[in-house]
């Protein structure tokens, strides 16, 4: 198929092309339409007159041939050979005084009171069909009238013949304007509109599926018109989108890489933390030590993988058992790593008053209660570990403001004999089947903060059926979802008598405090340590 007649074809595939062509049919059918009615007027009124101008020409001839002193009946009947007309079918003769002489044919509806003097009246009547023209003054026969009545229907289809022409012509000529306007759009603005519709086709795609930007069709037209504005526009837009992809992309590769980095950084750390939270564990008890009438308890949660919360338990000299339960300030791996060192330094400095490097004084608060008739030099030299720990740290690590409340106790399982020393920390209590019998207020302030600070020793005995509970601040300050506070008060009223063992006092107060939390986030290391002497 030519070239030509396949863009004849496409022509009308266009939805817009329809439309347009539509409307320059619509709008030469309608230009000729304004034209057509007046024509039609003009040429009814053309024949109208043809008809009139016969019809006198042809009174004339017969009036010529009737003699002027002839009777109103004589010149009635000359009147009648205007019957012989293919138009004429009736008529009426008026005398000058208005009076009817008579008709023949079919009378006119017209009569001489309708008509004005002097002049040809002419009058359409029954839809049309019939024509009455009426002649005052005859010549040769003055002040006579006559009014004939013709047969319309000739005129009417002319008329129609006309209109039917005029139709054809128009149609015709709106059917070739509409084809040169198709012909004309079809170039000039549907072909590009069509190559721009396969070009946001092909952009959507190459944006769809993340291929390489297509080769528009449209790229290399130049026009000075909306729409080669609207195709500028096109290409302009589609390389901000790809330019943004692309930006898009190297960013998300960036972040991708800064994702995999960070992965590996938390992979990384998590395996440290986890060797930490080992380590860590493996500073506590593995095992709590079993006395003859003695029961121990504990129970550890961090907040966080590795924790500043630790407890312990351990043998000294003479049979006697060492118990700390300790908080360093802070949670997470800083506090995990002094959680370490103030355990090793307790652990060391128990069994020694000195340090090599550290000078203590000569006389201290603990050497005169050495020397005095209620103290043990032995217990004493244990407890002197608090002070030789808080000198330590103060000295060397005292620009990192790192401290901790320790709470440090020399058990004689043989007598139930208690000395202690509570550096800040939660007061420990002594239970008893009535309930709190006694709490262990601090004796000294917090590790690790002041050079000179002084820890006095205190003494108790534990009672037959007593339990020592220590715990860590983590206890009281848990929250539960509605941001209350568990407290010291609801913790004290847990103990009503109804404990008979230290492992069931530390597992009910876990239990309370797992079911008062509930959903809530652990905001603190928690730290439980029973002591219990058996009846």
């Amino acid at each position: 198929m030519p070239p030509f007649m396949r863009t004849l074809l496409q022509i009308p595939m266009a939805r817009l092309s329809r439309r347009v062509v539509l409307w320059v049919f619509v709008s030469v059918l309608l230009i000729e339409a304004i034209i057509l009615i007046p024509s039609l007027h003009n040429r009814k009124k053309e024949l109208l007159t043809q008809v009139q101008d016969v019809t006198a020409a042809k009174i004339m001839v017969i009036m010529q041939n009737c003699a002027a002193n002839s009777s109103d009946r004589k010149l009635l009947d000359h009147l009648t050979m205007l019957s012989q007309h293919n138009y004429v079918i009736g008529g009426a003769l008026y005398r000058p005084d208005g009076g009817l002489v008579g008709v023949f044919g079919k009378p006119p509806e017209l009569t001489f009171p309708e008509l004005p003097a002097d002049r040809p009246t002419g009058r359409l009547d029954d839809g049309g069909a019939y024509y009455d023209v009426a002649w005052t003054s005859i010549r040769w026969h003055p002040g006579y009238t006559v009014i004939v009545r013709h047969d319309a229907s000739p005129v009417n289809k002319e008329l129609v013949a006309f209109a039917l022409r005029i139709a054809g012509l128009v149609l015709i000529i709106s059917v070739f304007v509409t084809i040169g306007a198709m012909l004309a759009l079809y170039p000039i603005v549907i072909a590009p509109i069509l190559r721009l519709r396969k070009d946001l086709i092909s952009a959507g795609d190459a944006v769809q599926h993340d291929l390489e930007a297509p080769k528009f069709q449209t790229a290399h037209e130049s026009r000075r018109d909306e729409l080669g504005e609207v195709i500028a526009a096109f290409i302009r837009t589609f390389k901000q989108i790809s330019n943004a992809i692309n930006q898009r992309k190297h960013a998300e590769a960036s972040l991708q890489e800064s994702f995999s980095q960070v992965a590996s950084y938390s992979k990384a750390l998590d395996r440290e933390l986890n060797q930490g939270r080992e380590m860590q564990t493996n500073f506590l008890p593995q095992f709590l030590p079993k006395k003859p009438g003695w029961e121990f308890a504990s129970f550890f949660r961090p907040a966080r993988q590795v924790s500043g919360d630790f407890y312990d338990i351990f043998e000294l000299s003479e049979g006697n058992m060492g118990l700390v339960i300790a908080d360093v300030c802070g949670k997470g791996v800083g506090a995990a790593l002094f959680m370490a060192l103030f355990r090793s330094l307790i652990r060391i400095f128990s069994g020694q008053t000195s340090l090599e490097g550290v000078e203590l004084p000569g006389k201290t608060e603990m050497v005169e209660c050495i020397a005095s008739e209620n103290c043990d030099a032995d217990y004493h030299r244990a407890l002197e570990a608090v002070r030789l720990t808080n000198k330590y740290i103060v000295q060397n690590h005292g620009d990192l403001s790192m401290f901790a409340t320790i709470f440090f106790g020399v058990l004689d399982t043989a007598s139930g004999r208690l000395s202690y020393i509570n550096a800040g920390h939660d007061s420990p209590l002594v239970i008893g089947p009535q309930g709190v019998k006694q709490k262990l207020e601090p004796s000294g302030p917090i590790v690790g903060a002041l050079p000179e600070a002084i820890y006095l020793p205190r003494h108790i005995v534990i009672d037959s059926g007593d339990i020592l509970l220590a715990f860590t601040d983590g206890v009281a300050d848990s929250r539960s979802p509605g941001d209350e506070l568990f407290g010291h008060q609801r913790l004290h009223q847990m103990f009503d008598g109804t404990f008979h063992t230290a492992g069931d006092l530390v597992k009910n107060i876990q239990q309370e405090l797992a079911t008062f939390i509930g959903q809530s986030p652990q905001e603190d290391d928690i730290t439980l340590l029973a002591v219990h002497r058996k009846k």
